[in-house]
């Protein structure tokens, strides 16, 4: 056989394909990768099922539906007061994940330094590499898993071509205040840095706070690719359906490639969510349905060992266990697995070289049955 050059020679499986594995192979209750175990909206799939049957079959636009991005357009200026152009500053893509891998194979040239603040969700290093971009690590502040804008700053040198954010970050919960975007703004001014900003997780935030998007911030947004994905905000990750916002000149080299790789989306659920996306109140509530369950939840494990960090946004709530073992995090997830029927992810997996504070990501987006019946089995150690 002729040999391949691997472009990840040091990546293996994911860990999210790992634990969920495991967890079949053990039977055990998988509160780790980050899936809803309930229906989505039962709204949105029978719209869908009916675009379907009405003939929207055929391949849309490379771009995307053009209502879908004018739906996207009207959300954007009603919740962060920009007008960006649904014809020229908007793609749609097979999922978030493809958005950002597109955004850094648009802007990355071999030797191109891109800062990742650690711990990261496990797609970014790879599509660094993959890219020929150098990842430059950046540790956030433990435990409250802030930006050291100090460490930040240090990090940047002549070779940065990019700073890729996260909020709601997956795997800690946390968001990023107005002042961390402030203070990102005057750090990027003046510079040639690109940023990319993952908010898949947009409109799961909880406690009355608000979502701070880098489209919010003129002069962020003017250097960036900022990713999206309906999967997420809608509880159907296997739609796999997301969109790139990015300026006209950013957007045009993003369709470069986006042409040549995807062409276009699946179109009936293109045409359904053109029609959703109107029924602002379908978003608006997600928060606080979501946030149901990560109370919920915290209340159930208020008996357990664990000391629970607090949790902003997303899918996932992270815990310590100094009170239980001096396990590694990643042996503690296999035990879980193995011995109590517990499927949880490891927080050392998001850190290039595994660095472990023994923490693990819970993932509460899960039915209340399926959260007490985790809670009750964790509550027992």
């Amino acid at each position: 056989m002729i040999p391949i050059q691997s472009k990840l020679p040091h990546t293996g499986t994911s860990i999210f394909t790992v634990m969920s594995a495991l967890a079949a192979e053990h039977h055990a209750i998988n509160i780790g990768q980050g899936f809803p175990d309930f229906e989505m909206d039962e709204e949105l799939a029978a719209l869908a099922a009916q675009k379907i049957l009405q003939g929207y079959n055929q391949y849309v636009p490379m771009a995307g539906y053009m209502p879908l991005r004018e739906s996207i357009a009207e959300k954007i200026f009603s919740l962060y007061g920009n007008h960006v152009s649904p014809a020229d500053e908007i793609t749609i893509t097979p999922g978030g994940s493809y958005a950002i891998y597109t955004a850094f194979t648009t802007i990355l040239q071999p030797g191109d330094e891109v800062i990742v603040l650690e711990p990261a969700y496990d797609c970014y290093i790879p599509n660094i590499v993959a890219n020929g971009g150098v990842p430059v690590r950046v540790p956030l502040k433990f435990p409250d898993y802030s930006i050291d804008w100090e460490k930040l700053k240090a990090a940047i040198n002549s070779k940065t071509k990019a700073i890729i954010i996260n909020s709601p970050h997956n795997p800690t919960g946390t968001i990023l205040s107005d002042d961390d975007m402030q203070e990102l703004q005057k750090i990027l001014s003046n510079t040639n840095i690109f940023l990319i900003s993952d908010e898949v997780y947009e409109h799961l935030v909880f406690d009355g706070k608000q979502h701070n998007s880098v489209l919010k911030y003129p002069e962020l947004y003017n250097r960036s690719f900022v990713c999206f994905s309906f999967g997420k905000v809608y509880n159907c990750t296997g739609w796999k359906l997301g969109y790139c916002v990015a300026p006209k000149a950013y957007t045009a080299e993003f369709r470069r490639l986006h042409q040549f790789d995807a062409f276009c989306c699946f179109t009936p659920t293109q045409v359904a969510l053109a029609e959703h996306l109107k029924k602002k109140e379908r978003y608006l509530s997600l928060g606080p349905f979501m946030q149901q369950k990560r109370d919920f939840f915290l209340e159930k494990m208020k008996s357990s060992r664990f000391q629970l960090h607090y949790s902003s946004g997303s899918y996932f709530v992270c815990g310590t266990y100094n009170n239980i073992s001096d396990m590694s995090s990643m042996d503690m997830a296999l035990h879980l697995t193995k011995t109590i029927g517990v499927a949880t992810i490891p927080v050392s997996a998001f850190y290039q070289d595994g660095y472990d504070d023994k923490v693990l990501r819970f993932c509460f987006a899960k039915k209340e049955e399926t959260l007490s019946a985790a809670a009750e089995r964790l509550c027992k150690l």
